[in-house]
């Protein structure tokens, strides 16, 4: 699990073919990641992979060709810059919200706009992950945890801070930059318990049958 506090931006070095999968070779950058150790997991923009390498400064990963096909992973070229972010330990401030590095789908950035210091960036999303974003709620882009300003339709709206800009690839995005999309995991959940309930209401009941809520 994840905060959506990227830790700084790192730098795809090569790719290299393993039948339908990859390896990517990432170079830490400005990025820092403690206890980045073989078999630990580390998000790249926004996608939990599994550290299969690690040598002081870089790092390598397998992507498989389903991660390639439904994230940004798949894009990006060698000398790209990518979000980094080690996973939550106990105890760490939750700062952020819960991002559990399992993408749901990629959006486009539709516009960058200055507003005083910071930027207004317009993001579109996949018709399916429209209904999961709302105003003031949480959302993940390329692993940022991000507030939502705005939405209309498939469209929402984030304010990028100056600091934000500094810190992560926001400060490279344009017209047409795709972006790794993760809802907020409470609003999935609240879905399922909706489509779980059938003819049944939620109250207090209800939530302790599903695990929700104690019984004492």
């Amino acid at each position: 699990m994840f905060s959506g506090l990227v830790k700084g931006v790192g730098r795809v070095a090569s790719r290299a073919d393993l039948g339908k999968d990859q390896r990517f070779t990432i170079e830490l950058g400005s990025a820092t990641v403690p206890l980045l150790v073989v078999g630990a997991s580390i998000a790249v923009n926004g996608v939990c992979l599994t550290v299969v390498t690690e040598a002081g400064d870089r790092f390598t990963a397998d992507v498989s060709g389903e991660t390639l096909a439904v994230t940004t992973l798949g894009r990006l070229a060698a000398g790209a810059s990518v979000n980094l972010e080690s996973p939550l330990r106990a105890g760490d401030p939750l700062d952020g919200h819960i991002v559990s590095g399992h993408v749901d789908g990629v959006g486009e950035v539709v516009s960058v706009e200055p507003t005083g210091r910071s930027l207004t960036v317009t993001i579109e999303v996949p018709a399916a992950l429209a209904r999961y974003v709302a105003m003031k709620g949480s959302v993940a882009v390329d692993g940022v945890s991000l507030t939502v300003n705005s939405v209309r339709g498939a469209r929402f709206t984030v304010n990028i801070i100056p600091h934000t800009q500094e810190k992560t690839v926001f400060g490279d995005y344009k017209a047409g930059t795709a972006v790794n999309i993760e809802v907020d995991l409470l609003a999935r959940y609240l879905e399922r318990l909706l489509q779980a309930q059938g003819d049944e209401n939620i109250d207090l009941s209800f939530l302790k049958k599903h695990g929700y809520a104690r019984n004492d």
